[in-house]
């Protein structure tokens, strides 16, 4: 017979679901298309965490992805008119087809050498399209028209972004869940532990690591695509090395292996500078030091505590904290046996 999901965690799903309903109703236009912004890079992270954190593929190029779905998005729009909702799936096997591409070649690389040339391949993605401006309109970037409610709803331009982009993360989080659990998932992870052991088990490892190249390269697409719709405009500036470099960080500061790691990542890229930037502002005085204006020390700190308190990753700490919660529940409830009965 099949259990039935714990009472914790169907309170923490209805718990989290009116919060993700709710917070476009409580908040003002910035914290909401900040949490759409929250929501893109879920999407981002996943896809980076099928492929470093799950077939153990580091990757630093991840941000050209999102830069080819973008700029799919904004060329159909901008030149050919096509509905912006109707971009996001072309965004996305664009993306994929690209991250194929690159994936075969890759193939012939591992470990840091593999991190090396995707990080090539993010310092070539801005001069690139700057160079093809026919197309990219190079450092003038694309502009596109802002995105309304569709069907009358009553909601700002902003709410409705936060519902399109958490819907399409929540879609693809639990695409990822299922692949994760796949026979597929299994060979991604069976690679990552020991490529020689995966062979020697049937594994082929040219499939599944381009398929997890083109997964990662299709769900970074559609964050760009996302990105390009929310903000209205996109350059060449906004796909550069910074943007790789934070997808990296923050799957690994959210927690490799681990689905949730990506949501936990995301909330820290977008909100962890915000804060810091304040904290920088407010100025911190150590002695006759001082740290005003400084918002860059205060991101470094924080990611520095964060990398010592939790190793695994935000989400690595949490699932810890709940294992433990379960441990002394189930303590508390095992029958105390009676010293002279038991003789």
């Amino acid at each position: 017979m099949r259990r039935l999901p714990r009472v914790e965690v169907l309170v923490m799903a209805v718990v989290g679901g009116v919060v993700l309903i709710g917070v476009p109703t409580v908040t003002n236009q910035f914290y909401t298309f900040e949490f759409a912004k929250v929501a893109i890079f879920v999407c981002a992270l996943l896809g980076l965490n099928l492929l470093t954190g799950y077939s153990g593929q580091i990757s630093l190029g991840n941000g050209a992805f999102m830069a080819v779905g973008g700029y799919t998005t904004a060329i159909l729009v901008h030149a050919a008119g096509v509905p912006y909702w109707l971009t996001i799936p072309l965004a996305a096997i664009v993306a994929g087809m690209a991250g194929v591409l690159i994936g075969i070649p890759a193939l012939r690389l591992a470990g840091v050498y593999l991190a090396l040339a995707t990080f090539a391949l993010a310092l070539s993605i801005p001069p690139v399209l700057n160079h093809f401006d026919t197309f990219t309109h190079g450092h003038q970037g694309i502009v596109m028209p802002p995105v309304a409610a569709p069907f009358g709803l009553d909601l700002s331009s902003e709410q409705w972004l936060y519902y399109l982009c958490v819907g399409i993360a929540i879609l693809l989080y639990a695409f990822a869940w299922g692949v994760v659990r796949s026979r597929t998932g299994r060979a991604f992870m069976a690679i990552r532990d020991s490529e020689t052991a995966a062979t020697a088990s049937g594994i082929s490892l040219a499939y599944y690591k381009t398929l997890a190249f083109g997964l990662s390269a299709a769900y970074a697409g559609v964050a760009g695509s996302l990105l390009a719709i929310a903000t209205t405009y996109i350059n060449p500036d906004s796909f550069g090395l910074g943007l790789s470099l934070s997808l990296l960080v923050g799957v690994v500061i959210g927690g490799l292996g681990m689905n949730f790691g990506a949501v936990v990542g995301a909330l820290l890229v977008v909100w962890l500078p915000y804060f810091a930037e304040k904290a920088g502002q407010a100025g911190v005085h150590i002695g006759p030091l001082t740290f005003a204006g400084k918002p860059d020390i205060f991101f470094g700190a924080a990611l520095i505590l964060i990398m010592l308190f939790a190793p695994n990753g935000v989400a690595g700490l949490m699932l810890l904290g709940w294992r433990r919660y379960l441990s002394m529940r189930s303590a508390t409830r095992m029958p105390v046996q009676d010293p002279i009965a038991g003789r």
